[in-house]
């Protein structure tokens, strides 16, 4: 049974396709280790808004009225059901694909830049790579909106400035812990949007196995750099850091320039 398999295998893709499904494989592999160490050891997005949700948890606890912090928590868990509705459409289209491969292999022969002629048993493969991967897409967002839920119930559970059996230990801990399960909530939610990327990159296999390579290798490339060397970085790491400077794409010499003075400028009365 387990040699048909395997020969079935062989037969719906060759030694190209096979290198680049292991590429794609290690390169998300890769990434995912590759990001999760370099959180702790260099400036990234995920370290420095980790300090922002810090001090907005902390200033939380300041006030007493907290509607826009509960606002803003239904905005971050609706994102993750947008995500989460997307990826269910996406998967009742891939599985009505799946009983119409016939036709699929049709359109896909017909592709001009196809250099290789897609068999049934390959394509229905790839169409099940694209299921599960939408699939993990799925659970991960739906798991980002229940953290995002408890993170809700956290700021209902807040102490209020005029409590007086928190002591500033326990607001500090709470503080710290709260940002802890937005940090989780996020982080679930980044990798979610990494599905949906390398989604994309999956599809560059429906044409040929160098496009898919190339495409994985691009994602890789966009992510790393938006994660790790993007503007918005410097700019939120900038609000931070004032031995840090980042200019705007429309700021001009705000910072260092003096405010502009009326003196031996007529008023409106001409005096």
């Amino acid at each position: 049974m387990l040699d048909l398999v395997s020969e079935r295998l062989l037969l719906a893709f060759n030694w190209l396709d096979w290198l680049a499904l292991t590429w794609f494989v290690l390169c998300w592999a890769w990434y995912y280790e590759y990001s999760r160490r370099r959180q702790r050891s260099k400036r990234c997005l995920a370290g420095v808004m980790h300090s922002y949700r810090y001090d907005w948890m902390t200033r939380l606890l300041t006030r007493e009225a907290r509607i826009a912090d509960a606002t803003i928590m239904t905005h971050l868990e609706r994102n993750g059901a947008f995500f989460a509705s997307s990826a269910l459409l996406i998967l009742a289209a891939l599985f009505g694909l799946m009983g119409a491969t016939d036709r699929a292999l049709v359109v896909l022969a017909d592709l001009p830049f196809a250099g290789i002629e897609p068999t049934r048993l390959g394509l229905e493969i790839k169409l099940l790579l694209l299921i599960a991967l939408f699939i993990y897409a799925f659970f991960t967002f739906t798991w980002s909106m229940r953290q995002y839920n408890f993170c809700a119930i956290l700021i209902g559970s807040a102490p209020t400035p005029n409590e007086k059996d928190a002591t500033p230990g326990a607001r500090k801990m709470f503080a710290v812990q709260a940002a802890n399960v937005i940090d989780l909530a996020a982080n679930q939610f980044n990798y979610g949007l990494r599905a949906y990327y390398f989604g994309l990159a999956l599809l560059g296999w429906f044409l040929h196995p160098l496009a898919f390579i190339v495409a994985t290798a691009g994602v890789v490339g966009v992510l790393y750099r938006r994660e790790f060397h993007s503007k918005t970085l410097k700019a939120l790491a900038a609000g931070r850091d004032l031995d840090l400077t980042f200019r705007g794409i429309l700021q001009k010499d705000e910072l260092n320039s003096e405010p502009p003075s009326n003196q031996g400028k007529p008023d409106k009365q001409g005096n």
